[in-house]
This record gives structure tokens, C-alpha cells and sequence, in this order.
């Protein structure tokens, strides 16, 4: 490689085998087998420092809630705020990657969220949380496509599909990984203890980016005028519906006025952004690429596959909070999860094939299917020990489609360049609002089905019935030692029994929630099935019509 004098922007001369893919993307030269260790080691340590920090955040809500002394419809706003700035910021990320080089780009977020972080130390309030999860949102959207970038340095040329699937996958870890520790974490000086681990964290990142440095890349002017106007339109709009998928199961979506006014806003500034790219000579935003058919069908794909694996949090973690279980009594399960992304992030880097990119995502929805159906067996017994195997589905599920489904729109980057920043906005979008829709689905789906068989159950609890008047006995006698007063005893045994009824029109409502994720997973698979047959049936009939030509041309 032969480096330009002055001009930052010249074209360099690359050998063959470190010419970089893409612009913005590093050159891969030789590295000894130590060097590629470490960039392995580095790329790996990136992951999880973009993905840990709001990991830790999402798993212990209840007990950030307590600490800032916040309400539920507060609080929320933690892990709602991270998203809204991460879904967007690629717009100006890829950009940037191509135009200042990666080195600017990786140590200048690094900087930004280590000083964030620390300052927010020395901060007791909730506003500066919001602040600091803002920024880690664009870091974290930065260190997922750097962890991608030092993985392939870590990797031969023969393997980097297997290094771009750790790569993809790696941030995968942070939420069981968070379970596990950040209880004790806690223990140690509350709030405090998580962001000195995040602070420790993204420090011990930046010393090794700093000292192992990614290979130089081509440069180049690309920014436009435009391309922020775009931003400052989108940008805005995303983050609006991603405050309205966050907060609107919480607040109720009927009755907050400021949801309605927020999504309107949002669908204003979505559909203008849209517009206005779409009609540019050089968009940022390739909207004809991205409306195109097989990229609308990955892209819902995608979002139902988040919408599915959704019932994680919200259902089967969801139903352990409900009974009062802590992050300490999930250790199992978190183990289970973690040894499930860890199966799926090895099975998929060595399996993955180009041309065979449907059916991972096929057996990972097939996978879903029978764990939602494991799931929705439970009753109000159901602890984290009845969840292992089915929740280790999931977790091996939630790693094991995400790289083929990546690599199923790639094709398109590499033909032409240009579609690289819509890429990275699919990608991000898919995820993010996928997890957000299936987290507000879900959510609204159980408590209405909570509302429902509570009413049912209501309907029974009649002393005409001879079972409650049995149970009304059983839990005075459970009551009387501590109750003289005869009316009051039959207060505590009504309210014990109306209690019973609630948990079970919870775990009934949870159930039918995984039935529904069972469903919508079946009807995904179901539906690519049909795709794979379509495209089957029409090469065969493609083929006919060439061998049938041919003897025709023969005869002329």
C-alpha cells in the first residue's frame, strides 16, 4: 500500500488482498496469528461495552425506579430514550465513517460517552440518566459496526462470514450476561455501581482501541447539505414513535393525549423525510431500493422475528418479576439464555452459506414456535427452573437468524455502495422497532387478557358456588391466629382469595400472550415457506422454457 502525500481524500494503491469491501470500511492486510487474536479479543470487548451498559440498565428498572425515587411512566423512560437516539443515528454514522475515517470516529464516541458517564457520577437525578443513556445510544450504534470490523481483522480471508457472524451477533450476550451480575453490582453503591462498571467499561475500551489500532480505509467527501436536513427530519420522527411504542402500554394508548399528538407528529416527519428523499437526485436514503419487494419482505421478516422474540422480556421474565422473583433468582435461567446465544452464535458462524440464507431463519422461527408453546403450558407454579429449556430455545434462536438475515441484504450494498447508509437504517430499524412493537403488543395483548379472565374468574367467585365457600374457610383458619374480629377475618379470607384470582387471570393472560407469539412465529414460517416453493416452482419452470428453446435454436 502506497500512502498519499497530502490530500487525505487521494485514492491509495492497495494490494489485492487488503483492498477494503466498502468505503469507510478498514483495509484488511496480513496480521501475525497474536495480532489477530487480540483484534478478536478487541472486537469482542466492543460488543459487549455497546451492549452491556443499557443491558444492565433494562434488567433492573424495578430497582432504578426505587433509587430515583421515580414513577413507573418515568423510570420507563430509561431504556425508551437509548433507542431513540440509536435508530437513527446511522444515518450520519456511515457517513462519517466515510468521509473523517474510523479512527475519528471510534475514539471520538468512546471520548464522548466516557465523559458522560463520568460526569453523571457526580449527578443525582434522573434527567442526567436520560442524558447519559441518550449518548450511550450513539455509541452503541457505533461499536456494533466497529465490533464487526476488528472481528474480520481477527479472521483469515477464507473466514469472514464466520468473523462477520460473531461480529453481527456478539452484542447478542449483554442482557443474560447483565443478568447474572448487575444485582451485585447494585449492592455496591446503588445506581452509582452500574455506571462505575460502565465507565470501567468503555475506559478499558478506548485503551484498546487506542493501543490496537483498525487498518486505514479510502476517504471521501460525501456529506451533503441535504443529508442533514434529512437527518433533522427523520431523526426527530423516529424518536417520537419510539417514545410512543415505549410509554404507551404504560400510560394506556386511549387516554394520554400526548401519545396521539407525538405519533402524529412522528407520521408528519417520517412520510416528509421519505419524500424528500425520494425525490433527490443523490439520496441518502435509497427509497426505491428499500421499497423494493424482496427488501420489504426481509425487513417485516425481521421486525416479526423481534416481535416474537419479544416474549422473552415481556413474558417469561415479565412473569417472574410479577411474583416477585429479583435478577439473583433468575441465575439459572440467565444461564440458560447465555448458553443458548452462545450455542447459536457457534452454530451459526460455522454453518452460514450465501446461498442458503432462508433456512437458519426458517429452523430459528420453527425453534420459536416450540418454545412459545413450551411456555404456554405454565401455571402459577411456573418458576425459572420450568423455563430453562424453552427460554435456552430463544436464546439460541435470537442469535442463529441474525447473520443470514443480514447477509440476505448485503448482496444489494455490494452491487452498488450507495445503499450501505439505507442498509444500516434497515438493519437498526428492524431491530429496534421490531423489539419496541413487540414489546408494546405483547404488553397491551397480556393486559387485556389479563382484564378478560379476570372478569371471567370474577363471575365465579359467588358463595353459591360450595368451592369458594370451602376456600373462604380454609384461608380464615390460615388467618385466625393472627384475626379475633370475626368481620374482619372475612375480609383477609376475601381478599386472599381475590388475590388467588388475580395471579391466576395473570398467568392465564401470560399464557395466551405466548400462544400469540407461537402464532405469529407459525404464520412467518408459513408464509417464507410459501416463498421458497413460489421461487422453486419458478425456476423449474425457467429451466424448462430454456431446455425447451434450445432444441429450437438447433433446428434454425
Amino acid at each position: 500500500m502506497r500512502l498519499p502525500k497530502s490530500d487525505p481524500y487521494a485514492p491509495r494503491e492497495w494490494q489485492p488482498h487488503e483492498k477494503p469491501m466498502l468505503l469507510g470500511s478498514p483495509s484488511t492486510p496480513h496480521h501475525p496469528a497474536a495480532r489477530r487474536i487480540a483484534y478478536g479479543i478487541v472486537g469482542l470487548l466492543v460488543c459487549l461495552t455497546g451492549g452491556l451498559g443499557n443491558a444492565m440498565v433494562t434488567a433492573n428498572l424495578q430497582n432504578l425506579q426505587g433509587t430515583f425515587a421515580a414513577w413507573s411512566t418515568e423510570i420507563a423512560w430509561l431504556p425508551a430514550v437509548y433507542v431513540m437516539t440509536n435508530i437513527s443515528i446511522n444515518l450520519l454514522l456511515v457517513k462519517f465513517r466515510q468521509q473523517y475515517g474510523l479512527r475519528a470516529f471510534t475514539e471520538g464516541f468512546l471520548v464522548l460517552y466516557v465523559l458522560v458517564t463520568f460526569f453523571h457520577l457526580f449527578v443525582n437525578d434522573l434527567s442526567s440518566a436520560l442524558m447519559v443513556r441518550a449518548a450511550h445510544g450513539m455509541v452503541g450504534a457505533a461499536l456494533s459496526s466497529l465490533g464487526i470490523y476488528y472481528q474480520i481483522q481477527a479472521w483469515p480471508a477464507k473466514h469472514r462470514l464466520k468473523a462477520l457472524t460473531i461480529g453481527i451477533t456478539g452484542s447478542q450476550l449483554a442482557i443474560p450476561m447483565a443478568r447474572l451480575f448487575s444485582s451485585e453490582l447494585l449492592e455496591l453503591d446503588e445506581w452509582r455501581g452500574l455506571y462505575l462498571f460502565e465507565l470501567g467499561l468503555a475506559l478499558i475500551s478506548l485503551a484498546c482501541v487506542i493501543a490496537l489500532k483498525l487498518p486505514p480505509g479510502d476517504r471521501r467527501k460525501v456529506f451533503e447539505k441535504k443529508d442533514f436536513l434529512t437527518f433533522f427530519m427523520l431523526a426527530p420522527g423516529m424518536a417520537m414513535l419510539c417514545a410512543v411504542l415505549s410509554l404507551g402500554r404504560i400510560d394506556w394508548w386511549f387516554e394520554t393525549p400526548w401519545l396521539g399528538w407525538t405519533l402524529a407528529g412522528a407520521v408528519v416527519l417520517i412520510i416528509a423525510a421519505i419524500t424528500f428523499e425520494h425525490n433527490r437526485a443523490n439520496p441518502l436514503l435509497n427509497t426505491r431500493w428499500l421499497s423494493s419487494g424482496s427488501i420489504l419482505r426481509l425487513g417485516l421478516v425481521m421486525v416479526l422475528i423481534r416481535i416474537v422474540l419479544a416474549e422473552q422480556n415481556t413474558g417469561a421474565i415479565g412473569w417472574l418479576q410479577y411474583v416477585g422473583l429479583q435478577n439473583e433468582q433468575m441465575t439459572t435461567l440467565a444461564f440458560s439464555i447465555l448458553a443458548g446465544t452462545v450455542c447459536g452464535i457457534v452454530i451459526s458462524a460455522l454453518t452460514i452459506n450465501p446461498q442458503k440464507t432462508a433456512w437458519p431463519i426458517v429452523t430459528s422461527l420453527a425453534l420459536m414456535v416450540i418454545a412459545s408453546l413450551m411456555d404456554s403450558h405454565s401455571t402459577s407454579l411456573t418458576r425459572p427452573n420450568q423455563l430453562l429449556i424453552s427460554q435456552f430455545l430463544f436464546g439460541f434462536s435470537s442469535a442463529f437468524f441474525l447473520a443470514p438475515a443480514m447477509l440476505a441484504a448485503i448482496g444489494g450494498v455490494i452491487a452498488d455502495p450507495r445503499n450501505l447508509v439505507s442498509f444500516s437504517v434497515l438493519f437498526g430499524m428492524s431491530q429496534n422497532l421490531g423489539g419496541l412493537i413487540g414489546s408494546a403488543l405483547l404488553g397491551t395483548f397480556q393486559t387485556w387478557r389479563e382484564k378478560y379472565h379476570s372478569n371471567l374468574l370474577a363471575d365465579q367467585l359467588t358463595t353459591l358456588n360450595p368451592l369458594v365457600t370451602e376456600r373462604l374457610q380454609l384461608y380464615s383458619q390460615l388467618f385466625q391466629s393472627r384475626i379475633n374480629d370475626p368481620t374482619l377475618l372475612s375480609v383477609q379470607a376475601s381478599q386472599q382469595l381475590q388475590t388467588v384470582s388475580t395471579t391466576e387471570a395473570t398467568i392465564l393472560a401470560y399464557n395466551d400472550t405466548y400462544l400469540l407469539t407461537a402464532t405469529i412465529a407459525a404464520s412467518t414460517l408459513l408464509w417464507i415457506f410459501w416463498r421458497l416453493i413460489r421461487l422453486r416452482l419458478a425456476a423449474r419452470k425457467a429451466l424448462k422454457q430454456a431446455m425447451a428453446a434450445k432444441p429450437e435454436e438447433k433446428t434454425q
